[in-house]
């Protein structure tokens, strides 16, 4: 088993990294009291090899490794990425490129949603994975050789896993299928946290729009904190306590103590200076009218006349997911579903552009304009669609 605990070691292991077609990634780290992820182990495989690098080694320098996320000669595996990722862009600023997701891959391989790392390799190579390590705090040292094997079969059997996959779509022709997932995950935005943005999460029943600024300024007043002290949001108040804040929208420590579910030491200390101090800054702002729009864009009712139309279309993205073996998800969601039914954004619809068109977008639209039926055919034993 290679371990990587020097500047020159790491050096000499990417110099062979950087000479390789594919590597598969992984990492273990750990995140229940740290607003980011804190980053433990990287554990890379190629076809000869696989090393375990070791970030918290007092002699080490990851510059030549985040290089090699930079290589464009070089793709780079991972299972289910985003947090991986999220974690070498916090890192160095460096979005790996190219990549290939088993993960995203296996939706347009029949695996279904979020496919799970064990469950694809015993599909894949019928090996049964160990998982008495799995809840290791892997911040801890010296770590058993136990511990570090399990860690490395995240990269091991991810080469039989992304050999198949990438065989299945080139065989298919599904390639295209998970390219757009592909480029939202190397999208630098997604890894850059937006405190403006954060109300937009949290649930609630109120609609008023002051009650939405101050719960716009509150989440990000919270979110800033969360980034600057590296500290989980909900540590420092959860949401339903920030949605009572926010209804009640108090301006005095006595109306603030007032405030269902919240403590005396938040009252009487710094947050609860620092809340009302938020609150008071939001009342001084006018009217922000958008707030209530993006509100009522995430509970858009549909039309009677289109909700009856909604379910067959959910039946037939249902019937073609099936039919090619394929994760529904990838086809069309929800919003894409509903825009079809509301006959809304047609030319700009994912779900009817490109080869989504072609297994689905065609048969929907061609249901909504009347000139298509549903039927079960008893000779084929499927449902087939009859064109008028």
């Amino acid at each position: 088993m290679k371990i990587v605990e020097t500047t020159q070691e790491l050096n000499i292991l990417c110099d062979e990294l950087n000479k390789q077609k594919f590597i598969t990634i992984d990492t273990e780290f750990v995140r229940e009291k740290t607003y980011f992820p804190f980053i433990c182990l990287i554990q890379v495989a190629w076809i000869d090899d696989a090393a375990i690098i070791d970030p918290l080694a007092q002699d080490i320098d990851l510059s030549s490794f985040f290089e090699v996320l930079k290589n464009k000669n070089v793709l780079k595996i991972f299972h289910s990425g985003r947090q991986d990722i999220e974690i070498f862009y916090h890192l160095s600023g460096i979005v790996p490129t190219p990549v290939f997701d088993t993960q995203i891959a296996a939706m347009a391989a029949g695996f279904g949603v979020s496919v799970g790392y064990d469950t694809l390799v015993h599909v894949i190579t019928g090996v049964e994975l160990d998982k008495s390590s799995r809840l290791t705090d892997w911040s801890k040292r010296p770590l058993q050789k136990h511990q570090l094997e399990y860690a490395l079969r995240d990269v091991t059997f991810l080469i039989p896993c992304y050999e198949f996959l990438n065989n299945y779509l080139n065989e298919h022709n599904r390639q295209d299928w998970i390219k757009e997932e592909v480029e939202y995950l190397l999208n630098e935005e997604i890894y850059r946290p937006n405190p403006e943005n954060m109300w937009l999460k949290i649930r609630h029943s109120a609609h008023s729009t002051r009650f939405l600024m101050v719960l716009k300024d509150l989440a990000a007043w919270r979110e800033i904190r969360a980034i600057k002290y590296n500290i989980p949001r909900k540590s420092i108040i959860k949401d339903e306590l920030l949605v009572n804040i926010a209804s009640s929208t108090p301006k005095t420590p006595e109306e603030l103590a007032n405030v269902r579910y919240i403590k005396s030491d938040i009252v009487g200390g710094k947050l609860g200076k620092e809340i009302l101090e938020v609150i008071n800054e939001s009342l001084k702002k006018p009217v922000d009218k958008d707030l209530k729009k993006a509100e009522k864009e995430r509970h858009i009712n549909i039309p009677n006349g289109a909700q009856a139309l909604l379910e067959v279309l959910r039946l037939i993205l249902k019937i073609v997911s099936e039919q090619n073996n394929v994760v529904d998800f990838l086809i069309a969601d929800e919003q894409n579903l509903r825009d079809i039914a509301c006959g809304h954004n047609d030319k700009t619809n994912p779900a009817l552009l490109g080869w989504r068109y072609e297994i689905f977008g065609k048969y929907a639209l061609a249901f909504r304009k009347g000139k298509s039926s549903l039927s079960y055919s008893t000779l084929e034993k499927k449902i087939v669609f009859n064109q008028k």
